[in-house]
């Protein structure tokens, strides 16, 4: 594969690849590496994870701290924000009020912003949070409530980008001061939105890269969702065309994070080191690779 290098001296610091989650990437860590060392062994190899357990339940303020505590000075958090306060909870949660949950997040997210760490708090909405004055109003109160935290945002109905809505929107996100949340997934209809490739603000941009497995993109809800709606690994052609979306985006935003979010199949960490080559980046030492993966490292 040819290496193709960006005309920026600080390349390796302008971007930074990662991944969502640090415990399903069997191959980025010697054979027999314990769970709770995990953590250590992932952020000695890339520099920025998305922190997806905060999803489904609210970190300790102590367990934030201990993970803080594994990682190099230099590294990143991207927090997703908990299901409860973006709609995706079902049933009741355990906190007396929205107001309560929201400060038990901030609670737990300040450890790691007291220690440099916290990129951002990611608020993925689903795919029944629509363009509606309501919601627009939700958004509103959540930035209010989340004061003093940067804020990364990712729809997944299509109308917030549906014609004249789309610059509407991003204007929106602009005054609000969210991070555009820019997407790679499947374009199946108006439960998925296509790649806006438009920064939000001018210090920070996010890209999140789903996959485009669009079989299995309404697989949630399934017994095996996850097992198949990130299933999908991306060919040469497709991260050749990401790098000339982020040289892009870069054109109107300091810093760019990418994080793979194929995780279904254990594509992610490969393709995130195929576009640190493509890059022309410094590729991490990784323990015994299968013989498939070698090519990445060689001369």
């Amino acid at each position: 594969m040819e290496t193709i290098t960006l005309k920026h001296a600080d390349v390796e610091k302008r971007i930074q690849i990662g991944l969502s989650g640090w415990g399903d990437h069997d191959d980025i860590y010697p054979k027999g590496t314990k769970t709770a060392d995990k953590l250590k062994g992932y952020s000695s190899r890339f520099p920025i994870v998305e922190l997806d357990t905060s999803f489904y339940a609210i970190p300790s303020p102590d367990r934030m701290g201990k993970w803080s505590e594994q990682t190099p000075g230099s590294f990143g958090f991207i927090v997703k924000a908990y299901q409860g306060m973006t709609g995706h909870a079902r049933g009741k949660t355990p906190f007396p009020d929205t107001k309560s949950m929201f400060q038990a997040f901030r609670e737990s997210a300040v450890e790691l912003q007291k220690a440099g760490k916290l990129k951002a708090v990611l608020f993925q909405y689903p795919p029944w949070f629509g363009c509606e004055r309501k919601h627009v109003e939700i958004l509103r109160r959540t930035r209010e409530w989340m004061d003093g935290f940067p804020l990364a945002l990712e729809f997944r109905h299509q109308s917030w980008f549906d014609g004249d809505m789309k610059d509407k929107t991003l204007a929106f996100m602009r005054e609000e001061g969210w991070i555009h949340s820019i997407c790679d997934e499947p374009q199946s209809g108006e439960g998925s939105v296509p790649t806006i490739l438009e920064p939000t603000r001018e210090d920070f941009t996010l890209v999140r890269l789903h996959g485009r497995n669009a079989s299995g993109w309404y697989s949630s809800g399934q017994p095996n969702w996850r097992e198949v709606r990130y299933l999908y690994r991306y060919n040469e052609q497709e991260l050749l065309e990401w790098k000339e979306n982020i040289i892009k985006l870069l054109e109107s935003t300091q810093n760019c994070w990418i994080v793979f979010n194929n995780n279904s199949g254990g594509d992610a960490a490969d393709n995130a080191l195929q576009l640190m080559e493509i890059l022309g980046m410094k590729l991490p030492e990784m323990p015994e690779l299968p013989p498939d993966q070698l090519s990445l490292f060689e001369d």
